[in-house]
């Protein structure tokens, strides 16, 4: 196996032409379980700790944010709760201090696991990855067309994910998860919820109930039309009960989860449900107690 090592971008993204099927490390916590179990031997390992701008955040003119891949997720706690709510809560809920330490989101989003903690509250966000090769330059993948399959994702062989294009958040966001434990468990399911006052919509992630991270669109049409319709977007009126049992309902519809030793597929239904109705909640209500502080 071949180690590289580049010391620039540059030069990371002509060892990817030269080898495109060597595999990008830089935190490891996926990559080494891998090699560990020795569920994959790729031919050459591309060393990217040393590349400036993988570890590095910066706020646009825009009040985008832009996370270079390698960030770890203690930082983006540190530093970014404040614009990346639902990102923050998910960060929390990643492994261990260690793994917080070293992991990151161009970690989650180059593996692609449906389980992933960093997928709901992307997909959530409205997000964009930033890609880049040496033959055709650097492009964005809008979030909603990244992931393709169990463990695909739209990176083609010559790529490598320089950044993640986030929206700073305009109004609350929430992140749920349910565990065999409490911390170093993989999700038996997760959900993320962004609300998108300024275009009229709410946003959701679901992870690890299908073979790829998703939205519930139906789910989202339907709380949208009703924030809508009711004027609550204005009014900043209490949310129904039944409003938000329904929604809960949409987004257990939307999953196609399977049975497996974390957990049954009926049981990821049910839970996605709850974690739904009651993350729409808790953002509703911080979204009307911020009006109320405003006024």
């Amino acid at each position: 196996m071949e180690f590289l090592r580049p010391a620039t971008w540059d030069e990371a993204l002509a060892a990817k032409a030269e080898y495109p099927t060597a595999v990008p490390i830089a935190g490891g916590t996926d990559v080494m379980v891998d090699l560990n179990f020795d569920r994959h031997r790729p031919a050459a390992l591309i060393d990217l700790n040393r590349i400036p701008e993988l570890h590095t955040w910066e706020i646009g003119a825009d009040e985008v944010v832009h996370l270079g891949a390698s960030v770890p997720y203690t930082r983006i706690i540190d530093h970014l709760t404040d614009r990346l709510p639902g990102l923050s809560l998910a960060s929390h809920t990643v492994g261990s201090p260690q793994i917080r330490n070293r992991g990151s989101v161009g970690g989650n989003l180059g593996a692609a696991s449906p389980a992933g903690d960093a997928h709901p509250p992307l997909l959530a966000s409205g997000c964009q990855v930033e890609v880049a090769s040496a033959a055709r330059g650097a492009r964005l993948i809008p979030i909603d067309e990244f992931y393709l399959g169990v463990k695909r994702n739209a990176l083609q062989p010559d790529e490598l994910i320089l950044a993640v294009r986030i929206p700073s958040a305009t109004a609350p966001q929430q992140f749920a998860k349910i565990g065999t434990r409490n911390a170093m468990v993989i999700a038996v399911c997760s959900f993320g919820i962004a609300l998108h006052p300024e275009a009229g919509t709410v946003r959701t992630g679901i992870g690890s109930a299908a073979p790829t991270p998703r939205r519930a669109a139906a789910a989202e049409e339907f709380i949208a039309a009703e924030l809508a319709d009711s004027g609550r977007w204005a009014s900043r009126a209490e949310l129904a009960a039944s409003t938000a049992e329904r929604f809960g309902e949409l987004v257990a519809e939307a999953a196609s989860p399977i049975d497996d030793v974390r957990g049954s597929a009926a049981y990821r239904r049910h839970a996605l449900s709850v974690m739904a109705r009651r993350t729409l909640t808790w953002t509703w209500n911080d979204y009307r107690a911020a009006g109320r502080a405003a006024a």
